[in-house]
């Protein structure tokens, strides 16, 4: 018995990690399947509340997905999940996934800080291309995208500049169409990791993390290491690529 919970915190520690979180079975059982294909190697832990997630812990968690599950997102009991999730995983990116596409919802998750929020209207493709831009550092609401096409602001007041920018990310998702391992190398990148230090972080070879730099430089139309992030967090400000040279 302890060895098989010793193997389960020892895999949770050495391969990067996503939580699913929310009550519905259904909900959680499809969302794993779908990133289990997606990202083979990683490690996914469900829980039906933020109540497990002591679970958890010890575990390289790359990203966390809270189903809102009907609720408000000014309600008292999601941003006491919000608050569990901040005090045990500081840094990964939370994402909501909902049932309906409201562009209150997005403007507010965005002022919160949330990384993405993904509906079960999103085309899947769509949905996964997407989870790739938040692992890679950006953010993902293809909701204010639309509200911006619409010219939509009726309610409340201008648009701020997170939510200008929503075009310029989601060109960027477009041209930076990262695999999950690229997105693994990337993040591993912006940290300021050297190729030999991504190589042991991600239990690569020196010449495959050398491949998947290729590739993210091809994709970015950089140069070298410094111009890929530089590159990088321009299109995720949503600004314009810095001038070559």
């Amino acid at each position: 018995m302890s060895d098989s919970v010793k193997t389960k915190r020892r895999i949770g520690r050495s391969a990067p990690t996503v939580i699913i979180i929310g009550h519905s079975t259904l909900t959680r059982t499809t969302v794993v399947k779908l990133l289990q294909h997606e990202l083979a190697g990683w490690n996914f832990i469900d829980l039906i509340s933020t109540e497990s997630l002591d679970r958890a812990l010890g575990a390289e968690v790359r990203l966390i997905a809270l189903d809102l599950a009907g609720r408000g997102i000014e309600s008292t009991s999601l941003r006491d999940d919000l608050a569990a999730i901040a005090e045990r995983f500081p840094e990964a990116p939370v994402t909501l996934l909902s049932g309906t596409d409201d562009v209150n919802i997005a403007r507010r998750a965005l002022k919160m800080g949330i990384r993405g929020l993904f509906s079960t209207s999103l085309a899947v493709d769509l949905a996964l291309a997407g989870l790739r831009l938040v692992l890679a550092g950006g953010t993902f609401f293809p909701q204010l995208l639309g509200a911006a096409a619409n010219g939509s602001s009726e309610h409340g007041p201008v648009r701020s500049e997170a939510e200008k920018s929503l075009d310029d990310r989601m060109q960027y998702l477009a041209i930076a169409d990262f695999t999950p391992r690229e997105a693994d190398v990337l993040a591993e990148l912006q940290s300021g990791c050297s190729n030999k230090v991504i190589a042991g972080k991600l239990n690569l070879s020196g010449h495959t993390v050398k491949m998947h730099l290729q590739h993210i430089m091809r994709k970015l139309q950089a140069q070298n290491r410094t111009e890929v992030v530089a590159r990088l967090i321009q299109r995720a400000a949503g600004g314009p690529d810095p001038s070559p040279g």
